[in-house]
């Protein structure tokens, strides 16, 4: 009896380690208009190219997204690209293990300094003598990370929903938000997401790459269960629950993982980050997800800054008010 129901233990263990789950989501389809930069770094980077209309600004913007290994969407496309009727080159690339960019073999290779390093590259295959940084949520973590090195190669930037400035200080975290900005939190919050995707399967391969840095299974059922999360969590990314997205398809799992791994052992940018003077804009939504305090950091860090505080949006500020978005962005740069 023990022998049948050890057995059978093996066996329903065997079928959540290794039968590959699958889930109702959106795919991702090749992208008309697609290019690729193959980077030495060994990545192979996939990036929409929206050229200025008009007399062409001297500086490009290139646009990081949220995540990390969250890809570009076409909504982020097509909001962005209104950026090029004043005159703007706009790039918008999904970064290396996301979207139609190439997966790692060896997972231990996505981290923050990996990102780095490819948009260093990037930038100088951009070949403009400096660059407007449009960083996303994660973005603003690995727009900051490259002016920490590379300050003299960025004209101005530009963050929408800061994240926390890595490696994390806890402090910030803490810092209670002004009643006069009249925030509040949206209706959901990520635990919601976790707690609806959960799964056995998910939790053996989080557990897997935690402690083996392995993948358990392929990129392809990985990335569909973080779509499958990224759908649910698109509802705490709104002030109105109704205006949430069903997640396109670009997400990468293991770059998303490793790489927030990754953040607590990168060197401390901020003493660099103090000593330059590229002008930044901090834009916040009244529903953001993110904690107030991050935000002042990045207050503390840069000293030419400005703020601006978007009204009936969540995390994603362009899909709720993609009119202001664009309208307080532009202002920015023409000044």
């Amino acid at each position: 009896m023990l022998a049948i129901v050890l057995l059978l233990c093996a066996g329903w263990m065997a079928y959540i380690f290794f039968y590959p789950r699958k889930y109702n989501v959106v795919h991702l389809k090749e992208r008309a208009g697609t290019r690729y930069w193959t980077l030495a770094t060994g990545s192979r980077i996939a990036y929409t190219f929206v050229p200025a209309k008009g007399e062409r600004k001297p500086f490009p913007i290139i646009y990081l997204h949220g995540g990390p290994g969250a890809g570009i969407t076409d909504l982020e496309i097509k909001t962005l690209a209104n950026l090029s009727d004043y005159g703007y080159d706009v790039y918008l690339y999904d970064q290396v293990g996301c979207g139609h960019s190439n997966r790692l073999t060896d997972i231990n290779e996505y981290s923050a300094e990996r990102h780095r390093e490819d948009l260093a590259e990037i930038i100088d295959q951009v070949g403009a003598q400096k660059v407007i940084l449009l960083g996303q949520s994660w973005g603003s973590i690995l727009g900051s990370l490259y002016i920490s090195t590379n300050a003299e190669r960025v004209a101005k930037f530009v963050i929408t929903a800061p994240a926390a400035i890595q490696p994390e200080n806890h402090v910030y975290a803490a810092i209670a938000v002004p009643d006069s900005l009249q925030m509040h939190q949206p209706s959901y919050n990520p635990r919601y997401a976790h707690s609806v995707t959960s799964n056995l399967r998910a939790k053996a391969i989080e557990f897997w790459m935690r402690q083996f840095g392995k993948k358990l299974t392929s990129d392809r059922e990985a990335d569909q269960f973080a779509t499958f999360y990224a759908t649910y969590l698109n509802k705490t990314m709104v002030c109105d629950t109704s205006k949430a997205v069903i997640a396109e398809g670009t997400e990468g799992y293991y770059s998303h993982y490793m790489t927030r791994l990754s953040l607590g052992k990168i060197p401390d940018p901020r003493p660099k980050l103090m000593e330059c003077s590229i002008p930044v804009l901090i834009m916040k939504s009244q529903c953001d997800n993110q904690k107030w305090g991050f935000t002042t950091e990045y207050f503390d860090v840069f000293r030419n800054h400005e703020f601006a505080l978007i009204k009936n949006a969540g995390h994603n500020i362009f899909i709720e008010q993609p009119g202001e978005y664009i309208s307080v962005i532009k202002t920015f740069l023409e000044k």
